[in-house]
């Protein structure tokens, strides 16, 4: 089993505190939810961990490495952003290669959520179709530490069934951490559920606390 201990995470921009002091702690074998409104800051969170942004303080640590640069991040720690991010005119099938292991570069080809696409270029796709294969490149790729920026955005909920199932398999030898607006679907999936909301993160037991957080209605 690997941990990820993320630890005194802070990030302003200007005058606006976006993090306070985040702590979070990630093992293999886990499903992690964060959820938070639009702005509450959880794509810079999830960057910073990545190492593709700057915190103000920050104090990232893989078992008993400290993760400094993004190249010590490399096949450890991933992270499927919002935006699309394959070129437009790679073909799916040489993608492949790139983001996962021979092991795993046969599993993914064996999936029937994409091999209808394996010899098709990115750019024929439709956007839910791009949002499948970017996800399942990303949850099959080398990395231990899996950061999942709106994954279900724009898909069928047969899609979405499809893809939690994935995640799940996947978990048993890695660690996901998954934020989307699609909360009950991130609720199903996950093993601890956190709330980014002002600035800080908070350990979420109960439906019942996403209310009192504002995140939900009163009356669901």
């Amino acid at each position: 089993m690997s941990t990820l201990h993320i630890d005194s995470i802070t990030k302003s921009f200007g005058e606006k505190d976006i993090l306070k002091d985040i702590f979070l702690k990630c093992e293999t074998g886990n499903i992690t939810g964060i959820l938070g409104r639009n702005g509450s800051g959880k794509s810079t969170l999830f960057q910073i961990i990545f190492g593709t942004q700057k915190g103000n303080t920050q104090y990232i640590r893989l078992n008993n490495s400290i993760l400094q640069t993004q190249y010590d991040r490399k096949n450890k720690i991933t992270y499927l952003p919002q935006h699309p991010f394959l070129p437009k005119n790679a073909v799916i099938k040489n993608l492949i290669d790139l983001f996962c292991n021979k092991e795993d570069a046969h599993k993914i080809s064996e999936l029937n959520l994409i091999q209808p696409f394996l010899n098709e270029k990115i750019k024929t796709l439709s956007g839910g179709e791009i949002r499948v294969i970017e996800a399942l490149m990303i949850i099959y790729s080398k990395a231990e530490f899996i950061f999942l920026d709106e994954p279900f955005h724009s898909l069928s909920p047969k899609l979405i069934s499809e893809l939690k199932e994935i995640i799940k398999q996947q978990a048993e030898s890695k660690s996901f951490i998954i934020s989307d607006h699609q909360y009950p679907d991130v609720l199903d999936i996950s093993d601890e559920i956190y709330l980014l909301t002002e600035g800080h993160l908070r350990l979420i037991k109960d439906l019942k606390e996403l209310q009192q957080y504002n995140y939900l209605p009163k009356n669901i």
